[in-house]
């Protein structure tokens, strides 16, 4: 799966978890970039981005998360065959 479908993905899980009708996100997006991305909404975008596709994250993977990138990356790593 390509890095661009795995940040559709999580842009599409982040509509869903922060409640918001759009969102432009990029590799470089952090969480004071969206006005409801706060630390409750944070573990619960890890935990559906988790069981969407099938993967744990460690403390310290989720720690490492600066900006939606990393996560992406991270989700790309995971999810290679």
């Amino acid at each position: 799966m390509s890095n661009e479908a795995i940040l559709e993905t999580v842009r599409e899980t982040m509509l869903d978890v922060f409640d918001l009708d759009d969102l432009q996100i990029s590799d470089k997006t952090t969480a004071k970039d969206v006005a409801d991305w706060d630390s409750l909404s944070h573990i619960r975008l890890v935990v559906a981005i988790e069981k969407h596709y099938k993967i744990r994250f460690t403390t310290a993977e989720i720690e490492s998360f600066d900006n939606v990138g990393a996560m992406v990356r991270c989700i790309a790593a995971k999810t290679a065959a």
